[in-house]
């Protein structure tokens, strides 16, 4: 028996390589595949796997806004560079009609296996799955406006498939729900509809009746002057998840991570709580940037290093001169991370003295022009990583005072200045 078992094995071993090592695609550069399964919206699959792809990769599925696309996402946000060093996949999945806008309407889109983009998304997952041995317990959806909107759905079609979420300025699962054929729903971008908890939970938990295992936790952002998806729809969005996962709707904790952001936690304190919801005054829908990846990363639990892009306490050091002339001046800015971890993203947080008023810049994106101001990360120098520095700087009018400005935050906490 021993006899003819070992050459039997031997044949299978050589036969039937694993699946990767027949369909996997090309490391660290976004490559298209098709015929991942079952795809009735006719959706593309983009993808991206790093040099450092782990044995058994979590998946990120990230989503496109309207007029975007699976490259949009790719060159527009930061996933790719963590995928780097983190050693996850990425999904981008990409609309083709002709609106570039997602499904999160139709009847078939919100329901488990009912159609439309969804089922197209959970084959690229499958495909994922199969291709590169995943961590099933380790997949993830995020996107921004139609991407966030697909966010929730993908979380309430798929409770049993995604371990959290991320939705950048999106409305809850069902909101947008129509039966005429039309995409858009106008009552709810303009945050009209309204629900108690319970009926908003029921509206989730109905696209796929009797399940009653696990539910991903949600990560929800928007800001304050959103006038596409407007601001009472984080509301509706909070009261849905909060009820889908069981916790109540007073937080468990509210601070202020950066300037103008207002953080609350459901369930519980720490960076993976059930619920996490991101405010962000006087900012309109287009509210993502650099740096916020990275604190979706942390609430995933897929940042070992802890809640990036936060630097450590103290762990940043800033200094500052300016070059005047008669109403003008110029200033040098130098941020160094002085911590032991990569910041990936940031926004450097500081006030101007009174009467200088910001020209322009280069090396960030700053606002307001006056009093105080945040320069964001350019695309180019998101990552600091530790004892590493960037030099960034505006050219400013002043009215008789050109000092530098004296303090510094980066990501709100407080940096070293000379």
């Amino acid at each position: 028996m021993i006899a003819v078992l070992v050459p039997l094995l031997a044949a299978v071993t050589l036969t039937a390589p694993p699946a990767a090592a027949r369909t996997a695609v090309p490391t660290a550069t976004l490559t298209e595949v098709t015929d991942f399964g079952t795809n009735p919206s006719n959706l593309q699959m983009y993808l991206y796997v790093p040099a450092g792809v782990t044995a058994h990769p979590a998946v990120v599925v990230t989503v496109h806004y309207c007029t975007g696309s699976g490259p949009a996402m790719y060159n527009g946000t930061e996933w790719a560079q963590l995928a780097d060093t983190h050693g996850f996949v990425v999904i981008y999945p990409s609309v083709t009609r002709a609106s570039k806008c997602f499904d999160v309407s139709s009847p078939q889109a919100l329901k488990r296996n009912g159609g439309s983009d969804p089922v197209g998304i959970k084959s690229m997952i499958d495909w994922v799955t199969r291709t590169y041995n995943a961590d099933q317990s380790k997949i993830y959806a995020t996107g921004i406006s139609s991407g966030a909107m697909m966010t929730n759905v993908l979380l309430g079609d798929y409770p049993d498939v995604f371990a959290a979420g991320a939705a950048f300025s999106g409305v809850p699962f069902g909101c947008f729900a129509t039966t005429d054929g039309s995409e858009w729903n106008s009552a709810c971008a303009n945050g009209t509809v309204t629900h108690t908890p319970q009926e908003w939970g029921d509206l989730a938990r109905g696209a796929y009746p009797g399940y009653t295992g696990h539910r991903p936790r949600m990560q929800l952002w928007h800001g304050t002057e959103d006038a596409t998806l407007r601001y009472p729809n984080f509301g509706e969005e909070i009261k849905q998840w909060t009820n889908v996962l069981g916790v109540g709707q007073t937080p468990a904790a509210t601070d202020s991570p950066a300037s103008g952001w207002t953080r609350t936690r459901y369930g519980s304190t720490g960076d993976q709580a059930p619920v996490e919801a991101i405010s962000l005054q006087g900012v309109g829908h287009n509210l993502y940037s650099y740096g916020m990846a990275s604190r979706a990363l942390a609430f995933f639990g897929l940042d070992t290093a802890g809640p990036a892009p936060q630097p450590q306490p103290g762990a940043c050091k800033v200094t500052a001169t300016t070059n005047a002339w008669d109403t003008g001046l110029t200033a040098s800015v130098t941020i160094t991370n002085t911590g032991t971890t990569t910041i990936n993203g940031w926004r450097l947080g500081f006030t101007l003295p009174a009467g200088q008023a910001i020209t322009n810049g280069w090396g960030a994106t700053y606002t307001p022009a006056t009093g105080a101001v945040t320069a964001t990360n350019a695309s180019y120098d998101g990552a600091l990583a530790p004892g590493a520095g960037v030099t960034i700087g505006y050219q400013a009018g002043h009215t008789g005072n050109s000092a530098a400005p004296a303090a510094f935050t980066l990501n709100g906490t407080a940096c070293t200045s000379s």
